[in-house]
């Protein structure tokens, strides 16, 4: 048989790789919680990505000159899988599942150029669709093909490999009472390996049995599965990862199908909302701001006052931001005058969205200040804060055309994703509370014992300040006992901080 060429041994040992990588992902997460696992597991597929690419990087057919956002896009993955090895957070935790995946699927197709549309426009997220749901299925044949021409062809000279093969097994067949003497003896001699030995028939009793053939069922999808993703990154169905068409152009295409609104209807509809809007920002610094001081309104309660309106208002800031698209696009241009007009209520659309940031947050943190805090209420007040600079954003975009809003706003999420993760939530739970408990002498412990490890150092620095308040320690051995990364592949700093 001829010897392969250099570039078949490559893909042979990307589908070897790929079956280490997949029986890897199997034994780190089958049964284990998530923590230093998530980091390993991510750093197995970039070291198969990079083997696969090798050679293509930097000029080599349609992917010459990658982007630096496909390199920069590595930062915000590997930051994301530390947090399972520094923090316990249990929702960040769930919510990466998504997230790591889509950064990671992303950042791949964009180093590999493997998409006609740039990274920040819409139509970028077919691309990804079909490199994640289609062509990897559409490759499942390839692995399979490669592993029937390993197999030797039939023959029938005694020398064939089907010949040798028939040696191998009648030596094994002559090997085996001659390793039954072996083990037995070496079983009396060692209890250890005698341990070993009498945990096969629990192998094959039905339940372990069972759950290899599972394991190894997955190991082998996850397997494939990841072989055919290279696969469709190296060798695309169409060229589409040609030189990818500039943003001008793009925006050329989509400006020829868009919908175009009269300017004078849009001026209309803008300046409507936007009376609304005043009147209720002059309300809003009338009452708001005063009702820490008891100016609250006729026949309102404190805590009505609080607990009503912040999501509310939330909601319509989530509205004007979506307006501010077909504003800075769907409106014809009408001159001078006409765009001045346009951007002057766009301006103000943007300026009233951010007092109602503004007035829901304060509610938000008068209800905080009378109930505590929770992660739900802390999750709020970041969302809220990165719809403000998102808002700032638009500022700038509403009278400096050349930026492009949909990147400026991906790059943001991703920042404040990034930064959501590693403020340590359930820790900044606890001080805050910890700090209101100083002000008022109310805590919620139960409800600080039902969060992560992270908030252990915190109640145990409370500990020390009361140390009168003996249900402390049962709020942190309840969070202790509920702690899931004991095993090694589940290991995390927060809970080895917090068994120390």
């Amino acid at each position: 048989m001829r010897d392969p060429a250099p570039w078949q041994k490559k893909y042979g040992m990307m589908l070897g790789y790929a079956c280490l990588f997949g029986f890897m992902m199997q034994y780190l997460f089958v049964g284990y919680a998530p923590g230093i696992s998530v980091l390993l597991s991510v750093a197995g597929f970039y070291g198969l990505y990079f083997y696969a690419i090798k050679g293509r990087l930097g000029g080599f057919e349609p992917w010459e000159g990658q982007s630096k956002a496909g390199w920069l896009m590595l930062v915000p993955v590997a930051l994301i899988a530390l947090t399972y090895a520094l923090f316990a957070n249990s929702f960040f935790h769930a919510l990466n599942v998504l997230a790591l995946p889509i950064l990671i699927v992303m950042q791949t197709i964009v180093l590999s150029r493997n998409s006609k549309h740039a990274w920040y426009h819409a139509t970028f997220l077919q691309d990804m669709a079909r490199h994640v749901f289609g062509r990897p299925f559409g490759y499942v044949s390839v692995p399979l093909e490669m592993i029937r021409a390993w197999l030797p062809a039939r023959g029938s000279a005694e020398n064939s490999h089907w010949g040798k093969i028939g040696k191998i097994g009648a030596g094994l067949l002559l090997a085996s009472p001659i390793l039954f003497v072996i083990i037995g003896l070496l079983a009396s001699a060692d209890r250890i390996f005698l341990s070993w030995l009498a945990e096969i028939p629990h192998w094959l009793d039905g339940g372990n049995m069972v759950e290899g053939i599972l394991r190894t069922v997955l190991a082998l999808c996850i397997s494939v599965y990841t072989f055919c993703y290279m696969w469709g990154l190296l060798f695309p169905n169409v060229m589409e990862a040609a030189a990818p068409p500039s943003e001008v152009d793009q925006e050329r295409l989509a400006a020829s199908g868009k919908i175009q609104f009269d300017p004078v209807t849009a001026g209309t509809l803008l300046v409507c909302v936007n009376v609304v809007y005043v009147l209720f920002a002059i309300i809003q610094f009338s009452y708001l701001f005063g009702a820490a001081d008891g100016m609250l309104p006729s026949g309102v309660a404190y805590a009505e006052y609080a607990r009503r309106g912040f999501a509310e208002l939330v909601a319509v800031a989530l509205i004007n931001v979506f307006l501010l698209f077909p504003g800075l696009h769907w409106i014809r241009q009408s001159g001078q005058a006409g765009e001045i007009t346009r951007k002057a209520n766009l301006t103000m659309l943007v300026a009233c969205t951010i007092v109602m940031l503004a007035s829901a947050y304060s509610r938000l943190s008068l209800y905080e200040e009378a109930y505590g805090f929770t992660q739900t209420r802390l999750l709020v007040h970041g969302f809220m804060i990165f719809l403000a600079i998102m808002c700032v954003i638009a500022l700038f975009r509403i009278w400096v055309e050349r930026i492009s809003l949909s990147k400026a706003y991906i790059t943001t999420g991703i920042l404040a994703y990034l930064v959501m993760n590693y403020i340590n939530m359930d820790e900044r739970i606890a001080v805050n509370n910890m700090d209101r408990y100083e002000r008022t002498g109310i805590i919620d412990l139960d409800y600080l014992s039902r969060l992560s490890t992270d908030v252990v150092p915190t109640l145990r620095e409370m500990q020390t300040r009361h140390a009168n308040m003996t249900e402390i320690q049962s709020a942190i051995d309840h969070v202790k006992a509920n702690d899931s990364h004991s095993s090694w592949p589940s290991w995390n700093l927060s809970s080895y901080l917090a068994r120390r």
